[in-house]
């Protein structure tokens, strides 16, 4: 029912956003920046943020045209390579000769699209072939599909690995450190020719009973069955996943905002200034955040169910019972793949030494190809985006990347 109610809000207040944005463009053909239009900015720039504050459910796009490797500026092109109902394994298909190492960018499932790892990807692609797994929004996925639970994300990560091939390398952000290392555990026990050749953990729950964060406690204070009758509803009948049962983008996004609430309402009073002060700069960098932030896509509702269960109520990989349908996930099994776990000093969300705790599961790799990385500063977003991704973090990845061949 509150899905319903939401999605009639939202078809209401569409059309007047729209008119908003063009309203205030058209406004502003007439600001001629002296003092007598003073006021004609706050009208333009109030209809601006009105118009832009609206939650969206569509992928943003990636913007990669081109990208420099070496000396020579080339053409970047996404193609897909795979796709299921509920994902696809999109390329980002470079044109240049020489051979670079493949890597798999696992992206969380977790009421953001893929998009969110576009600072991860810009950085990653002079020196990569890379690939990302671009999951697909559950409310446009028809009933006629199927579940998708924890199961399937696990079959997901390694279906797209052995489309990849052999030895290629897997970088998992957040929320799939746990099911990318139930995959890697799998294919290494199957010695499967797709294994990869190294595996970076970034800022992900491998164990949360280590310095739990108010996410981490609030998934213990209620029982599943508290998440699944607040926190779950059904996709209306007029969309194509019509019927689905999901956890909705939207209901997730208003609860990280609610967690930091005086930061965003402060960052649209700032950008309402900068508009009227006719700060481009600071204004286009608001907008691109908030663009990305207030897209959102619904989680399949087993697969976010089964993720608060297994892996923050009862913690199934650390203490050795988590199962991949009828069969035990043993991460004692990784003898081959080089291992990096990376955390922010100051994540609210991932504390430090949850996604260490990888380190100690895979107890059968050699101590010299497995590591630690804490970023000093960085909070979680901070450990995957922005200067010390590229200027700190990364070349530590690319540094496994060359010691794993």
């Amino acid at each position: 029912m509150m899905y319903q109610l939401y999605q009639a809000q939202q078809d209401l207040l569409t059309p007047f956003r729209q008119a908003a944005k063009g309203t205030g463009a058209w406004l502003r053909l007439f600001d001629t920046g002296r003092p007598e239009t003073y006021g004609l900015r706050q009208v333009t720039a109030a209809l601006e943020l009105f118009g832009t504050s609206g939650i969206t459910h569509e992928r943003p796009s990636f913007g990669f045209t081109s990208v420099r490797v070496g000396n020579d500026e080339v053409a970047v092109e996404e193609t897909p390579v795979f796709s299921t109902p509920f994902g696809t394994l999109l390329h980002f298909r470079k044109a240049i000769d020489t051979p670079q190492p493949r890597i798999l960018v696992v992206a969380p499932m977790s009421g953001h699209f893929a998009t969110l790892l576009r600072g991860t990807v810009q950085v990653l692609l002079p020196d990569n072939d890379v690939y990302i797994t671009d999951w697909t929004n559950a409310r446009d996925v028809p009933l006629s599909a199927g579940r998708f639970g924890f199961d399937e994300f696990v079959d997901h990560v390694i279906r797209f690995q052995e489309e990849i091939g052999p030895g290629g390398h897997v970088l998992a952000v957040c929320q799939p450190a746990v099911p990318v290392l139930a995959a890697v555990a799998l294919m290494a026990e199957d010695r499967n020719p797709a294994t990869p050749r190294s595996m970076v953990l970034m800022a992900g729950p491998i164990d949360t009973r280590i310095s739990p964060t108010k996410v981490n406690e609030l998934a213990q204070e209620h029982p599943i069955s508290w998440f699944e009758q607040n926190l779950i509803d059904t996709v209306p009948w007029r969309l194509k996943g019509g019927g689905r049962r999901v956890y909705p983008g939207a209901l997730q996004l208003t609860a990280f905002m609610s967690m930091n609430l005086n930061r965003h309402v402060n960052a649209h009073l700032e950008q309402f200034r900068n508009l009227v002060g006719g700060d481009s700069e600071l204004a286009d960098a608001h907008r691109r955040f908030y663009d990305e932030y207030l897209a959102v896509m619904d989680l399949p509702a087993e697969f976010y169910l089964e993720t608060v269960q297994k892996v923050f109520q009862e913690h199934h990989l650390p203490l050795g019972k988590l199962m991949h349908r009828d069969r035990l996930v043993k991460p004692e099994a990784i003898r081959r793949t080089h291992l990096l776990t990376v955390e922010g000093e100051r994540d609210d969300i991932c504390a430090v030494g949850q996604t260490a705790a990888a380190l100690d599961l895979c107890r059968n790799l050699p101590h010299t190809m497995k590591r630690n990385h804490l970023q000093i500063g960085a909070g979680h977003y901070g450990v995957f985006s922005g200067r010390r991704w590229t200027n700190e973090v990364y070349p530590l990845v690319r540094q496994l990347i060359a010691e794993a061949g």
